[in-house]
């Protein structure tokens, strides 16, 4: 963990110097220098002054590297294709169970056969004119409109209208596998 690094980019973006939290905090230069070098493993009691005195939450200091913020450009989306071409979901990012992607459905087209699988989705339709069916629910969305579900009862969108329908859809999946649509 390299928390000490975390502590130093926050103190120097915030344009703090050592003598400034010292002041603050009641630690010592040498203290702080040895906590920013990771010469150091401060208290739980000790990280929590610090975060306090940085205004950020004392978690943030323990994540790990890989539960940091993610970027994924535009152009770097991975894109997975179904039924001939028919359905292409773009994979738009990803943190640890939460995925979130856009479905792009052709007119006619839909996600599939009725399936199910672990987790929850919540909807944004972005374009077009889509039905939405899971059990015996089945609703008609158009651009603007949002709908969620538990995942594991059997779903599926269909785009009714005359133009491709955009989703943007939110999948949570607390489960170590894949979800797909």
């Amino acid at each position: 963990m390299d928390i000490g690094s975390k502590i130093r980019a926050i103190r120097k973006k915030k344009n703090i110097t050592i003598a400034q939290m010292c002041e603050k905090t009641g630690l010592s230069k040498g203290f702080i220098s040895n906590v920013e070098n990771n010469n150091t493993s401060p208290s739980i009691s000790t990280l929590q002054t610090i975060a306090n005195f940085l205004e950020i939450p004392l978690s943030y200091l323990l994540l790990e590297k890989d539960q940091h913020m993610h970027v994924v450009r535009k152009k770097e989306r991975k894109q997975t294709i179904f039924q001939n071409g028919e359905l292409k979901i773009e994979h738009v990012a990803a943190q640890g169970g939460l995925k979130l992607r856009i479905a792009d459905i052709p007119p006619g087209g839909s996600t599939g056969e009725t399936h199910a699988h672990p987790g929850v989705e919540c909807h944004l339709v972005l374009k077009g004119k889509v039905l939405a069916e899971q059990g015996e629910d089945s609703y008609i969305l158009e651009a603007g409109d949002s709908f969620s579900w538990n995942s594991c009862i059997p779903h599926h969108v269909k785009n009714i209208g005359d133009e491709q329908a955009l989703i943007l859809i939110a999948v949570y999946n607390d489960q170590k596998e894949e979800v797909e649509l």
